[in-house]
């Protein structure tokens, strides 16, 4: 079982990504942090919290097209190394304004949208680079899962650790963190042994292969599906961590240390929920599973809105973290699972763009109405609407079954006479 669990790092590039990345992503974790506990120190704002959030966001869902298109013709292992240089000068510069106390909320707004154009680049392209990582599909879904146990490793790591720092030295040690450990990603890219694919550059126009791209999205309808819920999702339910500060503050009368503790529970679910999808042997029932976590999410999240007991709140963001983790990482392996490989970049780019698209517009909206009808009203009600899609997604079921099963069938996900449920 342990190996079943762990068959993506027999492949020497993915283990050379996945050490990399985990020391990386503590970094960006402490920075999600940080950045969060600044503004809401400079402004006392929620309402800015989710301007910040929208800012660093919405350029992924402008430029995601357009990306993706370039990641199916690109070197991808090119675009992340540029990328993360990138990456890297942005935590530094935002350190250097914030350790020199020269920070405001608009240079933090400008370093966010700078931080969201990189990430426009570097997801379709860094999601897209995992089948050549693991040097082919068979083990994908597997790489996908291990990638979500790194992203969440980190996310129960980095919460933690940006308390500390915050409490002790202040944000600006946070953002210098994360700034050196993009070099750690570097080495790791710069040590692979990549077989150079044939130049992506067909005769058609970036026009046309952005509007084939469209059309397969669109018309395909596992993909469309699934992507439609990720959006309802990133909207109503992936905005609730914009108000954590606000809980931690008004409502749970902590600091930046509980805060932490929140992020920090909400991690340790995420990472449960990637060791399982982990142990799975095969994608086979995921289309059933997805819209019960989402619906499970949907719930944690009613009820950390009505909780005021800080143990009672930080097991629901357990909950919370394992209803979305799963989610995302369910649809991320269902995806890749059944896209053709000539178009996984632009699909990949707009499975990115219905988060980043979606999640800035829903923070946006979740800001504005916090202080109206309060933040525990606002996460009530991106539970109730992560609710409503899952069972819309369920009511879908029947539809999909007939087109996925012959998917399955050619990819020996299923017997050739399927006698289960997809």
């Amino acid at each position: 079982m342990r190996m079943n669990a762990l068959r993506a790092l027999r492949h020497p590039n993915f283990r050379l990504f996945f050490c990399g990345q985990s020391i990386s992503l503590i970094g960006s974790w402490m920075t999600r942090l940080a950045i969060s506990w600044l503004v809401y120190r400079l402004t006392g704002s929620s309402l800015l919290l989710g301007v910040v959030t929208f800012a660093g966001q919405i350029p992924t869902f402008l430029l995601g097209p357009l990306t993706g298109v370039w990641a199916d013709r690109w070197d991808r292992r090119r675009v992340l190394l540029v990328t993360q240089l990138l990456a890297a000068v942005q935590s530094l510069a935002l350190a250097g304004l914030t350790l020199s106390g020269r920070i405001t909320i608009l240079e933090v707004v400008c370093l966010s949208i700078v931080q969201g154009l990189i990430n426009g680049f570097e997801m379709p392209a860094r999601q897209s680079f995992l089948v050549q990582m693991v040097d082919g599909p068979t083990d994908l879904s597997n790489a996908i899962a291990l990638n979500s146990t790194m992203v969440n490793s980190a996310r129960l790591l980095g919460p933690a650790l940006a308390g500390i720092v915050i409490g002790a030295m202040g944000e600006g040690y946070c953002f210098l963190i994360d700034g050196f450990s993009y070099f750690a990603v570097i080495a790791s890219l710069l040590a692979m042994r990549i077989d150079r694919q044939a130049a992506r550059k067909p005769a058609a126009s970036v026009l046309v292969r952005l509007k084939e791209g469209w059309t397969y999205v669109s018309t395909f309808s596992p993909i469309r599906t699934v992507l439609l819920l990720f959006a309802i999702v990133s909207f109503m339910g992936v905005p609730y961590t914009v108000l954590m500060p606000v809980f931690a503050t008004k409502i749970l009368h902590g600091g930046p240390h509980t805060l932490g503790f929140l992020m920090g529970s909400a991690g340790v679910g995420s990472l449960f929920a990637a060791l399982s999808l982990a142990t799975r042997k095969s994608v086979r029932g995921l289309y059933r599973t997805i819209p019960m976590v989402a619906a499970l999410f949907g719930g944690a999240l009613i009820a950390f809105s009505f909780s005021r007991d800080y143990w009672l709140s930080l097991a629901l963001m357990g909950v919370t973290g394992f209803g979305m983790m799963f989610f995302a990482a369910a649809s991320n392996t269902v995806i890749q699972t059944v896209v053709e490989d000539d178009k996984r970049g632009r699909v990949m780019s707009y499975y990115m763009m219905a988060y980043m698209g979606a999640s800035p517009l829903g923070s946006l909206l979740s800001g504005s109405l916090a202080p109206m009808i309060g933040a525990a009203g606002t996460v009530l009600l991106c539970g109730v609407g992560c609710i409503a899609g899952g069972v819309w997604f369920w009511l879908q079921r029947p539809k999909l079954r007939p087109v996925i099963r012959p998917i399955y069938q050619q990819l020996g996900i299923l017997p050739a006479v399927a006698d289960g449920e997809s």
